[in-house]
């Protein structure tokens, strides 16, 4: 009898479309985390941050899904209260490498180098912070006297394509991918058909139809490939990843 599917999911609001009703047990975590169970092969299928590929291509792409924006994402932002562009120093959320190396590239675009420092924890509370996920939106809520610049739509203006936060990867052992593609599909086809009896399920409602509707995208299409591609560019432009090929191994 083969072995259970070890899966991982990360454990925001933005991945409940895509593993709400999963039958079995799931490993749900912060991007980061994930990727080194992934990488260490503690997982064999995981959602995890699209920068994980592309530093690491061993694994194949569950075709046709994935956490994404095409403008304004929410709850990827900078909070700060002066201008970007004087800002000096800027603590990041060391949860997600995906969300710190597009913030870094879209600065390098601008020509601004601020100091970045590792947070939580940091002492001033005027400094400007990178917030992602469920305490990105936590904190706009409760802090009307910060500014936000969303990373989304930050992207959207410097490259008119989507952005791919996260996508499933399957490691290369795993055997009969396509079935296993095929189930988190099929997950993700249920629930966005089903999406109004989801948020029913959630605290804050009236929020969750706007995040869901106006804000994310579940697919991985065309687009979101050229999306993903282009941020590989930027990331080789600014030395974060090494320059090679791209080749997606889709299931």
């Amino acid at each position: 009898m083969p072995a259970p599917l070890r899966i991982g999911c990360v454990k925001y609001l933005n991945a409940r479309p895509l593993i709400h009703g999963w039958k079995g047990e799931v490993d749900f975590d912060n991007p980061a985390a994930l990727c080194r169970k992934l990488a260490s092969a503690e997982l064999d299928v995981a959602l995890v941050s699209s920068f994980e590929f592309l530093r690491n291509p061993i694994y194949s792409i569950v075709d046709g899904v994935s956490i994404s924006s095409d403008g304004p994402v929410y709850s990827v932002v900078v909070a700060h209260r002066d201008d970007i562009s004087v800002i000096k120093e800027i603590e990041l959320d060391p949860a997600s490498e995906t969300s710190v190396n597009l913030l870094r590239g879209l600065l390098a675009e601008r020509g601004l180098n601020p100091r970045f420092i590792a947070g939580p924890g940091a002492n001033s509370p005027d400094r400007a912070r990178l917030l992602i996920g469920d305490h990105a939106i936590r904190f706009r809520q409760e802090h009307s006297d910060f500014r936000f610049w969303d990373l989304g739509q930050a992207w959207k203006g410097h490259v008119d394509l989507p952005f791919v936060y996260a996508i499933w990867l399957i490691r290369p052992e795993v055997e009969d991918k396509k079935s296993v593609a095929d189930a988190l599909r099929a997950r993700r086809d249920e629930n966005v058909a089903n999406i109004d009896k989801l948020i029913e399920e959630q605290n804050e409602r009236d929020f969750c139809h706007r995040y869901y509707g106006e804000h994310l995208r579940f697919t991985f299409g065309e687009r979101e490939r050229q999306g993903l591609q282009a941020f590989q560019s930027l990331c080789q432009k600014h030395g974060l990843l090494p320059k090679r090929e791209l080749e997606f191994k889709l299931v």
